[in-house]
């Protein structure tokens, strides 16, 4: 299959490139579109043969639930059974944004999107050319991140077309995402409202809108569940190579270990930030070492993460070392992602040594 590009213009309305797109949703084909947390791979939302080729093209589980996307706040109403105030009032406080839904579905919501359930995710992005495209296909879009299932999600079109090339119709270009997590996922049905995906819309955020607000106790890995929100269920955000994330006081030994992981004639790709990479200046010249610093801020780790993670698999170390990060505000978010790139292989520090949660044998080279 031939991909279609565009590249989108800033301060334009891109018509004659938004009409071309949107005329292969209504032929139910997949275009690729960017978002202001990741790019999308969408399709016509309420077709369940366009759907279906959103999960072949990923290589995704069908029974991992797809998120409508709108481009009004009203347009959510035919797509639900109802709107309680727990929703309407996230709705008034943070469409258009990077917030994601779960509300009772209407019966024009295909089971293909909704992987079964009675309910439907739907976010209203606040991407203009996100917005300016839905409006041109004129019906909710269906969409994951851009990238093949298991791996870390596009955050621009180059790492789209990485995954995606030759698989879809289309892709629309439109720069770096901003934000660079996906949405916050909040289910409306319950009575108290559920984080069931932390994202750029914080704990903090809801909890000064909404009073209380609950944490699924999902987001802790237990897979033995039907999953609500895309993402729940499986690895995700993976690179290649084995990725062993430290938390809390285990960052402390972080040196350390690097060093013995290179004496031990590995290749190590250390993702960190300022601080931990000026401890590691005597061993920047060590070609096996491969530093992945994000700075001093957690807003940069969030927007700039999963390039980072897609830039080790073109390096190709044999081992990534990730330091763990506070997780108030957009840390809740960050943490979630990398906990799922490690596939929960979690490093803590317990009585002043190294543990691995959920296994017995920590690698030969942090054995202290």
């Amino acid at each position: 299959m031939q991909t279609s590009y565009w590249k989108l213009q800033k301060n334009s309305e891109n018509k004659e490139a938004m009409e071309q797109a949107a005329a292969l949703i209504k032929a139910g084909e997949v275009v690729s579109f960017p978002t202001e947390t990741v790019y999308g791979l969408g399709a016509d939302g309420l077709n369940p043969t366009a759907v279906a080729k959103i999960f072949a093209a990923k290589g995704r589980p069908n029974d991992n639930p797809l998120i409508l996307h709108i481009a009004q706040k009203e347009a959510i109403e035919p797509l639900t059974t109802g709107l309680n105030a727990n929703a309407q009032k996230l709705i008034e406080h943070f469409w258009p944004g990077p917030l994601t839904l779960i509300v009772n579905k209407s019966s024009i919501v295909p089971d293909a999107v909704s992987a079964g359930l009675e309910t439907v995710a739907v976010r209203f992005p606040s991407n203009k050319f996100a917005q300016d495209f839905i409006r041109a296909c004129g019906c909710p879009i269906a969409a994951p991140s851009a990238n093949i299932s298991g791996r870390p999600s596009p955050t621009n079109a180059q790492d789209v077309l990485e995954d995606m090339q030759g698989k879809i119709a289309g892709m629309l270009d439109g720069g770096s995402c901003g934000i660079g997590l996906e949405s916050t996922v909040v289910d409306t049905t319950e009575p108290v409202p559920t984080i069931l995906r932390p994202g750029g819309i914080t704990y903090e955020m809801l909890t000064e809108v909404m009073g209380a607000v609950e944490i699924d106790p999902a987001l802790q890995g237990d897979k033995n569940f039907k999953p609500k929100a895309p993402g729940m269920k499986y690895r995700h955000y993976a690179p290649k190579a084995p990725v062993y994330l430290f938390e809390g006081e285990a960052c402390q030994k972080l040196p350390e270990v690097i060093a013995k992981a290179l004496a031990a004639g590995k290749t190590v790709g250390v993702l960190c930030g300022r601080a931990l990479e000026r401890e590691l200046a005597e061993l920047v010249e060590e070609q096996r070492l491969q530093l992945a610093c994000w700075g001093d801020s957690r807003e940069q780790l969030a927007a700039d993460l999963f390039y980072l993670l897609r830039d080790f698999d073109r390096t190709q170390p044999d081992v990534i070392l990730a330091e763990g990060v506070d997780e108030s505000g957009i840390g809740l978010a960050i943490m979630n992602r990398l906990r799922k790139a490690a596939g929960y292989q979690l490093i803590t520090l317990q009585n002043g040594s190294l543990h691995l949660k959920n296994s017995a044998t920590l690698p030969e080279f942090m054995i202290q």
